[in-house]
């Protein structure tokens, strides 16, 4: 996805957030890059998202990891029109610092969820795969990550 589509993208994730699960939609993600291979999500740090000291709230950042690793293939079953449903069986956080500013989460892993998904329009069986997510905060600590996230992802054909 280029650079012109991006608000589009922003834009559609929170008009599905808003008509699906609302909560996404209150910590207003912006997407930064989509495509087959990365996802990146920011999400400022305001008044509605941090806590009491000030950093980004729990809540908004493990919102922020789900999207980071749920959109690169919400996208890819978009685009396929395929029949298969996923959602998070687990979720590991390592909190490294405060998120003390807008933070921005990367995804890398589509390769394998392509083939993740391959596999289970092909097996109509479960599967299930690791993503992982990098949050940093590119205004404070530039590439120093605040957070790391492992979601298991589980995807079944309908």
């Amino acid at each position: 996805m280029g650079r012109p589509t991006l608000w589009k993208s922003t834009l559609w994730l929170r008009m599905f957030a808003l008509w699906k699960i609302p909560l996404i939609a209150a910590v207003r993600p912006g997407v930064l890059a989509l495509d087959d291979r990365e996802c990146v999500i920011r999400i400022p740090c305001n008044y509605y998202n941090r806590n009491h000291l000030r950093s980004l709230y729990f809540g908004a950042l493990c919102i922020g990891a789900d999207l980071a690793g749920g959109l690169i293939i919400m996208e890819m079953i978009r685009r396929r029109q395929s029949r298969v449903a996923f959602l998070f069986k687990d979720f590991h956080a390592d909190f490294l610092k405060r998120a003390e500013g807008a933070t921005v989460f990367t995804c890398r892993d589509g390769d394998m969820l392509a083939g993740l998904l391959a596999a289970a329009e092909q097996s109509g069986e479960r599967e299930e795969g690791t993503v992982r997510v990098t949050a940093t905060c590119p205004d404070k600590l530039g590439d120093e990550p605040v957070a790391e996230f492992r979601l298991t992802i589980s995807m079944k054909k309908r």
